[in-house]
This record gives structure tokens, sequence and C-alpha cells, in this order.
């Protein structure tokens, strides 16, 4: 053979070659664009991981796709001191998780800073580690996120962290079907049925789903309980004493103190746009050799806090009210009184809010609960008897270590909330009414933290919002809760930001319910592919056979 043709040859076959591979990277490039999975499931909330374990367990693919980093959203952020009701109807994979908590606390690894014999065992109706039903409830935050993180391990669950929504052009969409979701990475992901297991409600929302943020009027679901509750108090979290809202003590012209509205709260039961105060829930501890001392934050102005001040000038006493013990000498640390960790007011956008917003309204609570924790711990108007108590105390050490010991999840009392099928209000729950299809029980008091702060007609500041009514015992959730109106989406469910009106959320928001949904949800998902069928089409007795055999407490 000629050289020539031996050139022309040889350079053929490194054209071949070449080609061949820019085409396999270029496949390999696209399929690491494009994943594809039965179910995905947008969020890392408790409720995320529970349903993506139980469609694991059925046999199905599943994706996470996971705005956070850290796993477990509440449960695995602060809030170790569980909200629980009646125990008996958390069943299935929730009630599973805090067997694998009871497990963990059952070595002797577990109690690094504190005997298990000193901790007093203390829970909330039955032992925090209730032996005979083998289950723990009470729990430091690394340890759930230890639980959730073995879960993923266990059952080879694929999770996409640090992965946001795209909002705006993320959601494809036909026929009444969501196609796909994509990322602001620029990852797609495919699936037969979508979860939204976030506490925002992000991905229903870019969906089209009809929702409402805010609250009610009483008359919109024919309510007792919600709309604005002026005049109600509750919960010790009002001012018990005649406080003054001005810079100068009662004189107007002096202007407002921060964080006290100069609008009307509204007339009692009217709806509003308004939602329930956001905090952390602060891990805590006096035990020295693991306390890190209060930060100082950024810009602290001890202004922020001058109604605190007067409040404790009134001799008044219940600051350590809820430093919820958890074990080894820490606590789960939750807002007590009229001026607290809750940020009351300053979270009215966030539902609705752009990523960017949302994390400077983040950035905001974490700047006045920081800035709150330092002026009790050194302000010279704090009474020294609480002043000096306070001084022992810090953030823990070995808890949220990457986050400076801060917790990396707020707490998202009330978003959006879905108007689904079947919407839940206090008539179901106080049993005035039937609720149909029961997929998960709750049991919780319909519990709403302080929504504004505002000045009286006595020219006295007051809050308004905060309300707690007993369910009178457990109560059913409906199946249709979970699923959109099916004229907006077919394989969409929704086991978070449920449908369900203001009061009534406020008992269905607990972490364990959310747990609860989240299975339901999933095996409605399994049940609606095996069938090719829309979501609300899914025979509810197969998915109750199977909610029942699978542990579910419905009845």
């Amino acid at each position: 053979m000629k050289k020539s043709n031996l050139l022309c040859l040889g350079f053929a076959i490194v054209l071949i070659v070449t080609v061949n591979l820019v085409t396999a990277q270029a496949e390999t490039a696209v399929s690491k664009k494009h994943e594809t999975a039965d179910i995905i499931i947008y969020g890392g909330t408790s409720a995320a991981i529970i349903a993506a374990v139980e469609a694991k367990k059925s046999g199905k693919s599943v994706i996470v796709v996971s705005p956070d980093t850290h796993l477990g959203g509440l449960t695995s952020g602060g809030l170790g001191f569980t909200d629980t009701g009646d125990k008996s109807v958390i069943g299935g994979l929730a009630r599973d998780f805090y067997h694998r908590v009871w497990l963990h606390y059952n070595t002797e690894e577990a109690w690094n800073w504190q005997p298990q014999s000193e901790y007093g065992n203390k829970g909330q109706g039955t032992p925090a580690m209730d032996g005979e039903n083998r289950t723990m409830w009470i729990f430091e935050p690394h340890v759930a996120e230890k639980v959730y993180e073995a879960l993923i391990a266990e059952y080879d669950i694929q999770v996409e962290r640090d992965a946001w929504l795209d909002r705006h052009k993320g959601v494809e969409l036909q026929d009444g079907k969501i196609i796909s979701i994509s990322t602001l990475n620029g990852k797609t992901y495919f699936g037969k049925v979508f979860l939204d297991a976030t506490y925002e409600g992000d991905l229903m929302a870019a969906a089209g789903v009809s929702y409402h943020v805010g609250r009610e009027s009483s008359e919109v679901y024919g309510e007792e309980w919600n709309g604005v509750q002026v005049g109600v108090l509750h919960h010790d979290h009002y001012f018990k004493s005649d406080i003054s809202p001005y810079i100068i003590p009662g004189d107007p012209s002096s202007g407002l103190l921060p964080r006290v509205s100069s609008e009307p709260p509204g007339k009692k039961h009217s709806g509003d746009d308004k939602i329930q105060a956001y905090c952390f829930r602060t891990c805590m501890t006096n035990h020295e050799p693991n306390r890190v001392p209060f930060p100082k934050p950024e810009g602290y102005d001890p202004m922020q806090y001058e109604q605190l001040a007067r409040v404790l000038a009134t001799g008044r006493k219940d600051w350590f009210q809820k430093f919820d013990a958890i074990p080894n000498y820490k606590t789960d640390t939750n807002n007590h009184g009229p001026v607290s960790s809750d940020n009351i007011g300053m979270n009215y956008d966030y539902p609705e809010a752009s990523y960017e917003r949302r994390k400077e309204i983040i950035a905001e609570h974490e700047q006045y609960q920081k800035g709150l924790l330092w002026f009790v711990s050194n302000d010279p108007r704090v009474p020294e008897d609480i002043q000096s108590e306070m001084k022992t105390w810090g953030l823990s050490k070995d808890e949220f270590i990457d986050n400076g010991h801060w917790p990396h999840q707020i707490y998202v009392r009330e978003a959006r909330r879905m108007i689904g099928e079947f919407v839940m209000t206090e008539n179901e729950l106080l049993k005035r009414r039937p609720t149909p299809q029961s997929v998960g029980m709750g049991s919780y008091t319909m519990d709403s933290h302080n929504v504004q702060r505002y000045v009286k007609e006595d020219g006295f500041v007051q809050n308004e919002g905060d309300i707690g009514v007993s369910t009178k015992g457990p109560y059913q959730i409906a199946y249709g809760s979970l699923v959109p109106k099916k004229s907006e989406c077919t394989n969409l469910l929704v086991p978070v930001c449920v449908s369900s009106s203001h009061i009534a959320f406020g008992s269905i928001r607990m972490e364990p319910v959310f747990m609860i949904l989240g299975q339901s949800a999933a095996a409605a998902a399994v049940l609606s592919i095996d069938n090719n069928m829309a979501v609300q089409d899914v025979p509810y007795s197969d998915l109750k056979r199977v909610l029942l055999q699978k542990g579910q407490v419905l009845d």
C-alpha cells in the first residue's frame, strides 16, 4: 500500500476514534444532566426521606432532589423535643424512625456527656425512652440526621443535594402531568410521579397548583378558630403588663420601637395574608466542656430588644420556660413569652419570595435571635438572676459543626398551603364532620404562634395570633388533602404543604405527621404507577390495604 494511502487510512482511524470518543463524552454529559426515575421527590425534609424509603421498599426507582445539604428538615434541625400528641397513632416508617433513635440511645456511646440514668427520661405523656414500645421521642439534632443518612445508605437512595428547583421555567407540564423538573445547576429529572416535600411548596406552585398563603376568615370554611385572633391571650406568649410601644415610653411622637406594626391588626376572625412567626430551634448546653459562648452578631443593636428589657423590668421570670431538656445536657429551646425567639411579623413575604430574598429573611432571623441571646447574657438592663444563669448557657459545640453551631434549618411553621381535592379544616379535626379516605392521623393541638405585634387602642403593645385549641383526641387526615385538583395536575402529591385551612394546619404541621403523610403519599404514587392512572383515581380500598399492611394507623 502506498504511503499516502496508509496516511489517509491512519487519519481516518484516528478521526473515527476521536468522533466516537467525543460522542461518548457528549452522551455521558447528557446522561449526567438528565436523570430518570419512577418517583421524583423534591425536598430534603423528614417527609421527603421517609417517602423515598417507602418508594424504594415498594420496588420503585426514586431520586430525592434536595435543595438542602443536610437531610431531615426540622427533625434534624433542632426540633428534638418532638411534638407528638398521642403517640399511639404514629405508625409505619415514622414509628420506625423513632425506634431507630431508641436503638441509638441504648448504646453506651450515645451518652458521651451525660449518664443515661441521669437524663431523667421525661417525655410528654410517656417516657422519652419508651422501652415497652422501643421508641425514643426526644433526641439530639445530629442523631436524627445520622438516622436519616443511615436510611439513605441502607436503601441505596440517590440524593441530589444543593439542587434548587428552577421556579420560573423548571417544570415541564404536558396534558396536566409533570414530565420533568429542572434545577438551577442545569440538571433535569424525569419521572412518572412527583412529590413536593418542601416546607415552602415551590414545586406545587411552579406546577400551577392552587394554594393559599395566610389566614382564611372564619367564614371561608365555617370555622370558629381561624382568622385574626385579636383579644385572645394564650400560652403566656402575650404582654401581661402595660408596656409602651414607643421609643420614649408614653410618647407617640418619639416613634415606635422596632418590630411593632403601625397597622391595625384587623377585625377578629377576618382573613389576612400574614403567617405565624418563624424562629430557629436552638440546641443549647450548660455543660461547660461542650459549651460555646453565644456569639455577638455583626450589626448588633440593643434597641431591637428594648421591649424585652421593659418586660423583664416588670418582674417577669419565665425566660427559661422552654429550655426543654434533650440528652447529653442539651436543650431544644423554643419561643416563650411576649418577646422571645419568634421574630414576629418579619416573615410575611417568605413563602412567595425569591431564593435570594429568602436568604435575606433567614439571615435577618438569625441576626435577631443571636442578638437576643447576647442581649440577655450581657445587657445591664437584664435582671442579675436571669443574666447570671443565662451566662452558664451557650451553643452546643458538637451540633451543627459546619454552621457555627447554629441550626441549618429555620422553623418554617407555615408557608403555602395547597387547595386540593379536599381541604382539611377544624371541623374534621374536631370530628364535627367525618374525614373521607384516611391516610394517617394527627393529634396535636391546633397551634398557631403569634402573627403580629401591634398597638392597642389604649396605647400599649400586644401580640396577636397565638392560639391553641385541643383536637379532643386523634383525627384522620384525608387522602384528598395530599393531591391537587385533578384539573390542575394528575401526577403530583404534596405531603407537607397539605390542603388545609390555617388553623387545621396548626396541628397537621408536626414532624411525625409529615413523616406519616410522606409514606402514604409514596404508597399512593406506587399504586398510581402500577395502575397507570392519575393520583386522584387511585382506588382507596387498595391504598388503605397497603397502608395497613405497612403499619400506618388510619383510625
